[in-house]
């Protein structure tokens, strides 16, 4: 029997949506609403268009996977026919094409909410967890996002127990 994967997971392995697809596998649910981003080859700064050669993730980690299952007990509170939630994020060097960040919601049904709720665990993640990019040209690099959102009371119940 093959292990459990978790089901939220900053890693340096590149993503797989098959991989992503069997952690939210369940005999009750007969809809799976996949989110895949990937790396686009162009940037537009200040108007004008970039060529992206690469693009570099970096994380803190710990928080990061802590913050990402919160978002998942977050999707399961909001839309209760929720039955699985996973998020895996890729972090180091990421090349033109390849995913950087899966989300995978499972419910029963394609009704029960699969599609908003895929939608707001992305929305999230950019919004609050510690997860930076870095932007590659031929000309030069830049640090680019963040956590728009850090003062958010994500884990915060952590610190009474």
């Amino acid at each position: 029997m093959t292990p459990r994967r978790k089901l939220f997971e900053i890693t340096e392995e590149p993503l797989s949506q098959d991989d992503i697809l069997r952690r939210v596998a369940r005999p009750d649910c007969g809809a799976v609403v996949t989110f895949a981003g990937t790396v686009r080859g162009q940037t537009v700064q200040e108007g004008a268009v970039r060529e992206t050669d690469f693009l570099v993730y970096e994380a803190y980690t710990a928080m990061a996977e802590k913050m990402m299952a919160r978002i998942g007990q977050e999707v399961m509170e909001r839309w209760p026919q929720v039955k699985a939630v996973s998020i895996l994020h890729r972090v180091g060097r990421c090349e033109i094409g390849e995913p950087t960040v899966l989300i995978a919601v499972a419910t029963p049904h394609r009704d029960d909410g699969c599609f908003e709720a895929c939608r707001y665990a992305i929305e999230r993640l950019k919004a609050v967890v510690p997860i930076w990019k870095q932007e590659n040209w031929a000309d030069g690099e830049v640090w680019v996002e963040g956590p728009r959102q850090p003062e958010l009371d994500v884990g915060s119940s952590d610190a009474a127990g």
